[in-house]
């Protein structure tokens, strides 16, 4: 007879069935419109980013001094497995103001990262910026992923604030974790699962209603302050 173990081992998760990668399929909100962006966004999102260099600080490549140069990245980034990029309009006939994509998918364990997050100036703090996140979580709750993560450098404030914003509960800094530019990065981790989900879904539509902003478009609520009691952790750093 074998003799049952007394450690905990973590509750079962029955009926598990590992989610579809992501399809690539047309996202639109009230606000924006996110497309798999193709080689022909180059040009458009290259004039966006133009002159402001500051973007790519924290990114893995970049700044691009020519829009052939930034062509060049999207067609190799375009034929790189692994990833689903998406370019971010304000309607669909608008040119691109911003990239997002999903990354370290791994349907069969049902966790999904979104990052190489680039919004132009233009995009940034808008209603749209903070929609396009909405659907890409959205997109990837109601595929069946349990784990949906934001990483980011660790001296990135700015994207720290902006998980904490958006419902990401901080998980803690791997120290050394990667060499980017020739310099050291340590990761700030932050995630939601699916147990988070209903309560920050219903904290971004509440956010995202007319009904939140004045006549002159000034939030009445924040949406940092209706995620707060979903998150499960906050990050010292920032407070």
């Amino acid at each position: 007879m074998i003799e049952k173990s007394a450690r905990p081992v973590g509750p079962p998760v029955p009926d598990w069935t590992p989610p579809p990668a992501p399809d690539g399929r047309v996202l639109s909100g009230r606000y924006c419109h996110l497309a798999p962006l193709r080689e022909t966004d180059a040009a458009p999102l290259h004039a966006q980013f133009a002159g402001h260099d500051q973007l790519w600080d924290y990114m893995p490549a970049g700044p691009f001094g020519s829009a052939q140069d930034y062509g060049d990245w999207v067609r190799t980034t375009l034929a790189t497995p692994g990833h689903m990029f998406y370019a971010v309009r304000t309607s669909p006939d608008a040119a691109p103001s911003g990239v997002a994509s999903f990354l370290r998918i791994d349907p069969t364990m049902g966790s999904i990262e979104v990052g190489n997050i680039c919004f132009a100036p233009a995009l940034q703090r808008t209603r749209a910026a903070t929609e396009a996140m909405f659907l890409m979580m959205q997109w990837a709750f109601a595929a069946g992923y349990r784990r949906y993560e934001w990483k980011c450098n660790a001296l990135n404030h700015p994207s720290r604030r902006a998980a904490q914003r958006l419902g990401f509960s901080f998980e803690g800094v791997f120290r050394q974790h990667m060499v980017v530019k020739g310099r050291n990065r340590d990761t700030a981790w932050f995630a939601c699962t699916d147990v988070d989900w209903p309560g920050l879904c219903a904290a971004f539509e509440r956010w995202l209603d007319a009904a939140n902003f004045d006549a002159q478009g000034i939030q009445l609520q924040t949406l940092g302050g209706l995620t707060a009691p979903v998150r499960v952790g906050g990050d010292p750093t920032l407070a």
